[in-house]
């Protein structure tokens, strides 16, 4: 679907029909307070997705540092012969990674939904800080001199700690 048609379809599914009794089109001061008032539980509700998304980045950094941590202070060369016994906890890690992936990506994908709705919202009220002005004065995320997106930085920190794992076991079977 093109942008465009995205976000046509967006208005549709968002904006009820205006109420019979309202000004021609479809406003009144009690409309314009509730639209104001679903635009602050929605932009605070948008908030709660992204500090849950920082709190799981805790989390898994938390989880592979210990990890990391572990493996240096107690880590042995195994037997010879035994070094593929290493791929059980490598596989259960490298999982962690792929879950830490999955949900950064499924985070990005909610805050971006989240905040198209914000700035459908915004067409309602006065002024557009988020959809028209802050994100136009970061480059609208293209231009990484302006902004670099913490979605974009954020995927490759389980990807590093999956290759450090990959590297350190290849390091020690091959040794």
């Amino acid at each position: 679907m093109h942008h465009n048609d995205r976000r046509s379809e967006l208005r549709h599914r968002l904006w009820n029909d205006p109420q019979e009794g309202t000004e021609p089109d479809g406003r009144t001061a009690t409309y314009e307070t509730a639209v104001l008032d679903q635009y602050r539980l929605y932009v605070e509700m948008a908030d709660r997705v992204s500090a849950r998304r920082g709190l799981t980045n805790s989390f898994f950094l938390t989880l592979n540092t210990g990890i990391f941590t572990l493996v240096a202070a107690f880590g042995k060369t195994p037997q010879d012969g035994k070094e593929g016994w290493l791929a059980i906890p490598l596989a259960a890690i490298l999982g962690q990674c792929v879950a830490w992936l999955y949900l950064v990506r499924s985070y990005r994908l909610l805050n971006s939904a989240k905040y198209e709705v914000v700035g459908a919202l915004e067409e309602r009220l006065p002024a557009s800080p988020f959809c028209r002005a802050e994100w136009w004065a970061l480059g609208e995320g293209k231009d990484r001199a302006r902004y670099w997106p913490l979605s974009h930085i954020e995927q490759w920190i389980p990807l590093l700690f999956a290759l450090a794992y990959i590297s350190g076991f290849l390091a020690t079977v091959l040794a």
